[in-house]
């Protein structure tokens, strides 16, 4: 394979985003670590690459709940609902998707230049993976007095969307954040992450078109022809591993919930700001 990932590199990294993108591990993180195991040079490509094969992941998604992303609301609408309400009520699934993806979708197109910079601070994601991880360490006990409920309301829906606004800080991971939303609004762990995983389509989807956009107005259309190789191969790679590793973390969360990636994320942010003592260079971007 030809360009500016190799074969191996390019499996290694889909691998590590189709494992941490829905898990509340943050993937800026293990990104970091990922290429600079693997000496990979942060070219305009690689930087593009770890967004593209994003599309993989989240297609694991819409696979994995298609029933849930293509079915409407057939149940009867509320009575003396306006032709609007109705509408709503009928494309509820989507509508509340909307919902909760608005506060990010604005955030993020207002402060991207400052998301960036964060990004270029290895400390701040070190930082964040462990105060994440500290935390994480404390959620089932904080959440112990929520509700057993699953109903999901364009209020609760909006809160999630604010609470995912969070992960724009690099290290917090949007896992992590759009489940602590879910189960702050009373919802239960599987629900709260499902709902994760369903907020990940219009969000990562926006975020990758956003990168290939800014790629080809930056005259990027040769990069991503020779580069063709990696994508397909990232984008499969990324879509099996992340299929396996939704269906491993609902099983494992709802069963014996947060504390173990709450240590992990505490060991990976201690790594990162070891290598970084020592002196690594292990800027992402």
């Amino acid at each position: 394979m030809e360009g500016d990932l190799n074969l191996i590199q390019t499996i290694v990294i889909a691998i590590v985003e189709g494992l941490t993108e829905f898990l509340p591990v943050s993937s800026t993180g293990h990104m970091i670590i990922a290429q600079h195991v693997l000496g990979v040079e942060s070219t305009d490509f690689v930087k593009a690459f770890t967004f593209i094969i994003q599309f993989g992941a989240i297609l694991s998604v819409v696979c994995l709940y298609w029933k849930r992303f293509f079915r409407l609301n057939h149940s009867p609408a509320p009575e003396g609902a306006s032709s609007w309400k109705r509408f709503l009520h009928r494309y509820d699934f989507y509508w509340k998707l909307f919902v909760a993806f608005i506060p990010a979708a604005v955030l993020g197109l207002l402060f991207s230049d400052v998301i960036d910079a964060m990004l270029e601070s290895v400390m701040v994601v070190a930082v964040m993976l462990i105060v994440g991880g500290v935390f994480m360490l404390f959620c089932d006990k904080i959440f112990a007095k929520g509700s057993e409920d699953t109903a999901l309301t364009e209020k609760r829906a909006f809160m999630i969307g604010l609470f995912q606004c969070i992960s724009m800080i690099p290290g917090v991971s949007r896992s992590m954040a759009t489940i602590v939303g879910g189960m702050a609004q009373k919802l239960t762990r599987k629900a709260a992450a499902e709902f994760s995983f369903f907020l990940a389509v219009p969000t990562m989807f926006a975020a990758t078109v956003y990168k290939m956009a800014k790629l080809f107005m930056d005259g990027g259309t040769e990069i991503i022809t020779a580069n063709m190789g990696a994508l397909v191969v990232g984008n499969v790679v990324a879509f099996v591993v992340a299929l396996l590793a939704i269906k491993f973390f609902i099983r494992f969360v709802t069963r014996h919930g947060f504390a173990l990636f709450g240590w992990y994320r505490i060991v990976v942010g201690g790594v990162l700001l070891i290598l970084q003592f020592l002196g690594y260079n292990l800027e992402l971007v």
